[in-house]
Formats: structure tokens, sequence, C-alpha cells
């Protein structure tokens, strides 16, 4: 379950920041998005006084992400014009068809279609992450399964979302949660995620011998890891709109 809370005064919120309260936070937890974006995760009852002092005590690290991204990001396009899909090995083109109905893709060879309200980033984004999600899970449990096999792994089932703070998770009962996200990623790097979450479905925690465990089945594991913080300057910032 997820909810908001307001934290600023209407003429305090020039930027786009956002307060998420979250029933799976254990501690507030905060990340600066390309284009700037700021959401902070606060956990259940925390009082918003708390979150002020949060914010407070974090904000020249805030303030000096925001002027990182703003300076490093291009400014939102119109409309994608190409999907690099680096974690699938694919490349798309993507061109646009003004059409009555619910927005829609449709995939021919290396081209997406996407026909509906064009005009609109927003139906296009959704659009495009719909069709993004069924990709990658169909190459993610190909992939997951593999990986589970060489290494001995067992887990329940894969599930595909746009997670806000992850690139993945995994449940008591086996379940391995993927960002959609990941789809532009560096394989090396997809493949050190899905080995962390399998991981998991041995140590639910990041104990000593969680990380003794990933290291035994993915040794460049520190390396990989800083990879997939990095990772976020690799997303397009058309889907996390």
């Amino acid at each position: 379950m997820l909810s908001q809370l307001s934290l600023f005064a209407p003429e305090d919120r020039s930027d786009p920041w956002q307060v998420r309260v979250s029933q799976r936070a254990r501690r507030l937890s905060v990340r600066v998005y390309p284009g700037g974006k700021v959401e902070i995760v606060v956990p259940p009852r925390v009082p918003p006084i708390t979150v002020q002092r949060f914010i407070g005590q974090h904000r020249e690290w805030i303030d000096r992400r925001v002027t990182e991204w703003r300076a490093t990001t291009a400014p939102v396009p119109a409309r994608p014009a190409q999907l690099d899909l680096k974690a699938l090995g694919r490349c798309y083109r993507v061109e646009y068809r003004a059409a009555t109905g619910a927005t829609r893709v449709r995939e021919r060879d290396d081209v997406l279609e996407v026909a509906g309200a064009v005009e609109s980033l927003k139906h296009v984004a959704a659009a495009l992450e719909r069709w993004l999600r069924r990709r990658v899970a169909e190459a993610m449990e190909v992939q997951l399964r593999q990986v589970a096999m060489e290494g001995g792994f067992h887990f329940a089932r894969l599930r595909v979302r746009r997670q806000r703070t992850r690139w993945g998770s995994c449940s008591s009962k086996g379940t391995v949660s993927l960002n959609v996200c990941l789809a532009f990623l560096d394989p090396a790097v997809v493949r050190y995620l899905l080995v962390h979450e399998l991981c998991h479905t041995r140590h639910m925690n990041h104990s000593a011998r969680f990380w003794g465990l990933v290291e035994q089945h993915e040794p460049e594991f520190r390396q990989l890891d800083r990879g997939l913080n990095r990772g976020w300057k690799e997303v397009p910032a058309w889907i996390l709109l």
C-alpha cells in the first residue's frame, strides 16, 4: 500500500519533489531521478517534522545531485525516437501514427509503431512501458531460469514492474521482482542483479553470508554493483515521468 503526504506549502513546490509513504519502507530514504525529480520515501507513521529534519540533513546532497542531473540530462524529448535495450540486445526505431482508440504499440522487426494519441507524451510513455514490460518479462524469465539452474537456486515466479526505488527484490515466498528499467542496462550488470536476487532466496538479508554467496556466483560483484548504482543514468527520462 502506497500513499503520499503533503510536506511543502504550494508556494514552496516549485521543484519536482514528491514525498511517498510506503508500507514496505523501514527507514527514510531519498532518490534523485534523471531530470532532477526528487522522491522522499517515508515509512508509515513517521511525523512530517521528522521528514523535514531528514530533508534538512540531506538537502546539500540532494541539491548537488539535482544540479548534476540537470546539467547532464538532456531535456525530455516530445517522443522517444528509439529504444536501445542493451539488456535484451535489441534496438528499435520508434514510429508514430495518430489514430482513434487506446494508444498501442506494434512490433515489426526493429521498428515499434505507436498508434493512438501520439501527441501526448503521457499516453506514448504508458503504451511503450506496457509493451516493454511484456518484452522484459519474456527475456528475463529465460535469463533468470538459466542463472538459477547454473547456481542451483530455486524461485517461485517472476514479476516485472516499474519500481520507484529498487532495481529488484525477492520476497520470502520466492517471488523475484525486477524493474522494467533494467532493459536499458548493460547485460553483465543485469546478470549480477539476477544473481543478487536469487541469493536472497537463501539469505533474506545483506549479511556476510549473503555477500559471500553472491561472490561465489559473481566474483566481480563489487564493480557490477557500482555499475548498477549508476544505472539510472542509462534510463531515458520518458519512462520515469
